[in-house]
């Protein structure tokens, strides 16, 4: 032995596997905020403030208070453990920004759908799109101050999901309550892509 160093080799350096899940929803449902609560990097942010211009094409019924908006995507980044590292990329809510969508959904693990009881009929252009694109999702139902909470399975019903779709409860501003919901997501696309049937070769 050398001094000052161990015999031991130190264990090499693994690279963490990465997965790209898309943030979607509503006009105002909270998903600048979810990819900014759980990122542990400094999140990229392409917000611009509402104007006059916009106000016929942008309804603000519900979130009266809402002030800016995503024109291209929120992007963060967190590590569920030291082996998996997730990319979260959010979706702009507005109609006119949705060709944005396909250029972001590439390569997708896959989806949160994130809802507002207050305007649950918001959710279903998304969740029509991932249903159609065949990408996993879990509905993630934001809890607003004010907002009625309803069961899942109640939420699952109004969406008209389809069976064994996850509907959970959250809060967006708690790191933990955001975090559950990335997890969610995670398990429920593993469990989807496990069930595919393998390619037939020939």
């Amino acid at each position: 032995m050398v001094f000052g160093r161990s015999e031991r080799r130190s264990a090499a350096a693994v690279e963490p596997v990465t997965l790209k899940i898309l943030v979607a929803g509503g006009f105002g449902v909270g998903k600048t905020t979810l990819v900014s609560t759980v990122s542990e990097i400094k999140p990229l942010r392409t917000e611009e403030m509402l104007t006059e211009v916009g106000r016929p094409v942008d309804s603000l019924e519900g979130v009266e208070g809402k002030r800016t908006t995503t024109v291209a995507m929120d992007f963060g980044r967190i590590s569920l453990r030291d082996d998996l590292v997730l990319y979260l990329f959010g979706t702009p809510g507005q109609d006119r920004f949705w060709f944005l969508w396909d250029e972001l959904a590439q390569g997708a693990l896959g989806a949160v759908v994130l809802a507002d009881t207050r305007r649950l009929s918001d959710s279903f252009a998304a969740v029509d799109y991932f249903e159609r694109r065949g990408i996993p999702f879990t509905v993630a139902v934001n809890c607003f101050d004010g907002a009625d909470r309803y069961p899942p399975e109640v939420v699952s019903e109004a969406l008209d999901l389809t069976p064994g779709t996850p509907v959970i409860l959250c809060d967006v501003r708690e790191r933990a309550s955001a975090k559950e919901v990335l997890i969610s997501v995670v398990e429920h696309a593993m469990a989807f892509a496990s069930d595919q049937p393998e390619p037939v070769t020939t």
